[in-house]
């Protein structure tokens, strides 16, 4: 599942590839910037921000406005780079942007959101993330202030809310709160320490930022070993034994009011009645 992590190896993949690099050819495949042409145009920089990842090139021989191509792999977006000219490792029809230089071509697949704007506008898309937790700029003070701001809601709905920290998704989310032995409706005013928990969600996606597959339990592991919690159903507690417990939360952003704007946003949770007891 795509976190922050993974988007941050995402863009050091393209930045490889792409910064500095002269666009040959280029090819949006979302109805609203499908016509839009980047040829000719320098990328300057790949910048990831939380789960959102940021492209931005330059105004190109005819000095025009830079602008920033956004995407967002959502759950099964994935950007691939090739030599120019090889053939690609998924199939055509996913294709959702093509990017081509004189030596390569970053190709990305089934991307959740594709948008183009000008660079100085990119707070119209991400200025509503939190800190990013593999940020230059995180800002842990403000991550806590973010977080208390809903004092009755639950820690796990909390912890996925990009616009208190950026990057967090639902495999971290649940691992966290194993590891700080927290119940996962625990109200976050309930939470005796939640700097530790900031602490340690900034200190696991560190950790994991290089790696190309995550774990969560303290270092390497192999699969279907690396998580203590996420996706172990029924399975039993690495830690003492009682079957892991599934349950469900809506984590619908809330508005001031702590009122839910939208439709629920239903997802899975995985933890240990015993190491993690209800508050």
């Amino acid at each position: 599942m795509p976190e922050g992590d993974t988007v941050y190896r995402q863009a050091a993949l393209l930045r490889r590839a792409l910064a500095g690099q002269v666009l040959t050819r280029s090819d949006l495949r979302f109805p609203a910037i499908a016509t839009a042409d980047l040829s000719g145009r320098t990328v300057t920089a790949v910048v990831p921000r939380g789960k959102h990842l940021l492209i931005r090139v330059d105004g190109g021989p005819e000095a025009l406005v830079p602008l920033s191509l956004h995407s967002h792999l959502l759950m099964e977006g994935m950007w691939h780079v090739y030599p120019r000219g090889a053939r690609w490792r998924r199939p055509g029809y996913q294709a959702r942007a093509v990017l081509e230089t004189a030596a390569a071509q970053a190709v990305g697949f089934d991307l959740g959101m594709l948008d183009l704007v000008a660079t100085a506008d990119e707070d119209e898309l991400v200025g509503h993330l939190g800190p990013d937790l593999l940020g230059p700029d995180w800002d842990r003070a403000q991550a806590l202030s973010r977080l208390a701001r809903h004092p009755r809601r639950p820690v796990a709905a909390a912890l996925m809310d990009q616009r208190n920290l950026a990057g967090i998704g639902n495999v971290y989310r649940n691992e966290i709160l194993f590891l700080r032995r927290l119940h996962p409706f625990t109200p976050v005013a309930a939470v005796e320490d939640l700097g530790a928990v900031v602490d340690l969600s900034h200190r696991l996606l560190h950790a994991n930022r290089d790696r190309s597959q995550r774990s969560t339990v303290g270092g390497p592991a192999r699969r279907g070993e690396q998580f203590w919690v996420y996706g172990r159903g029924r399975q039993p507690c690495r830690r003492c034994g009682t079957p892991i417990r599934e349950a469900r939360i809506d984590d619908a952003e809330l508005t001031p009011g702590e009122t839910h704007p939208g439709p629920p946003q239903d997802r899975a949770l995985w933890f240990c009645e015993r190491c993690q007891p209800a508050p």
